[in-house]
């Protein structure tokens, strides 16, 4: 299928930006539209070998159309591919944006190592364990059940929402009964705490703030014919976890990019959240499976 050209309505700013073709230069393009991001998300290939294919009926899972390629000739040849396109990430970010790499135990260990060769040490903001809650476990030896996503920043001055409801999760049922024992005017249940001579007050209803462990996004949610934003395309990830990111690290009039973006994910949430959006990917089958997902002629 040859590639397809940017068309003018897609240079419309109020319009998501895709590019068909590798995001080498796909994220120069992206920039030119849509730049500097405050936020890049890419999932890249896991360096798990073989190719991958797009389920087109329910239940299928090994035939299909061919997605991608996720052979490099062994992990040398992924970092290989990986570092250049890491390094125009880079160029693409914003003073305050952030890069969340999407990774598993193949790759990330050593994309840590270059990440923090490209953005510094001090640009590495922490990580996040996703639990997809799928999988077989092994019947001997380790079963590695979580995916981690890597932050990145160019300062310290990097945007992050802390206090994003997103970011909330509900209190346990025991610190509840045992601490969130009084009630305020407006019959709010609430605990205090002193604190270097400092009272603060935490509401039973607002939750706690989420740590670096998300177990409540399954990926099941992306991957079931039962549910409307299946795709189909391999690997898809679920909506709730990019609403997730896009809402903890952009603000409205913020632009986000994927620069491997495959069933689109990113960018429908993106979309959906009122925010500028650019994806690239070399494959054909993730471009119109992006169009199709984002309504786009």
């Amino acid at each position: 299928m040859p590639k397809l050209k940017t068309t003018a309505a897609e240079v419309d700013s109020h319009a998501p930006f895709l590019h068909h073709g590798d995001c080498l230069d796909g994220i120069k393009k992206a920039v030119a539209a849509r730049g500097p991001f405050d936020l890049i998300y890419v999932d890249p290939p896991y360096n798990a070998g073989g190719t991958r294919s797009k389920r087109e009926t329910q239940g299928e899972r090994i035939t299909g159309t061919l997605a991608y390629k996720d052979a490099w000739g062994g992990l040398d040849g992924f970092l290989e591919m990986f570092r250049p396109r890491l390094e125009q990430m880079h160029a693409a970010l914003s003073e305050r944006g952030s890069l969340w790499i999407h990774l598993d135990y193949r790759t990330v260990h050593n994309v840590k190592v270059m990440a923090d060769e490209v953005f510094g040490r001090t640009g590495f903001q922490g990580e996040i364990a996703w639990v997809p809650g799928n999988g077989g476990r092994k019947r001997s030896g380790l079963s590695v059940t979580h995916h981690t996503i890597l932050i990145y920043s160019k300062s310290r001055k990097w945007l992050y929402n802390i206090d994003d409801p997103s970011l909330r999760e509900p209190f346990a049922e025991t610190s509840l009964k045992m601490h969130f024992n009084q009630i305020d005017d407006e019959g709010r249940r609430f605990r205090e705490r002193s604190i270097n001579h400092r009272t603060y007050r935490y509401y039973a209803d607002e939750g706690r703030r989420m740590g670096s462990v998300w177990t409540d996004c399954p990926a099941m949610r992306a991957n079931t014919p039962l549910n409307k934003e299946t795709t189909g395309y391999p690997t898809q990830k679920p909506e709730a976890l990019l609403e997730r990111i896009v809402l903890a690290s952009t603000v409205q009039g913020s632009a986000v990019l994927d620069p491997m973006c495959g069933s689109g994910t990113t960018l429908a949430v993106a979309q959906r959240l009122g925010r500028a959006c650019a994806g690239v990917d070399e494959s054909p089958v993730a471009i119109a499976t992006t169009r199709a997902r984002l309504g786009l002629k």
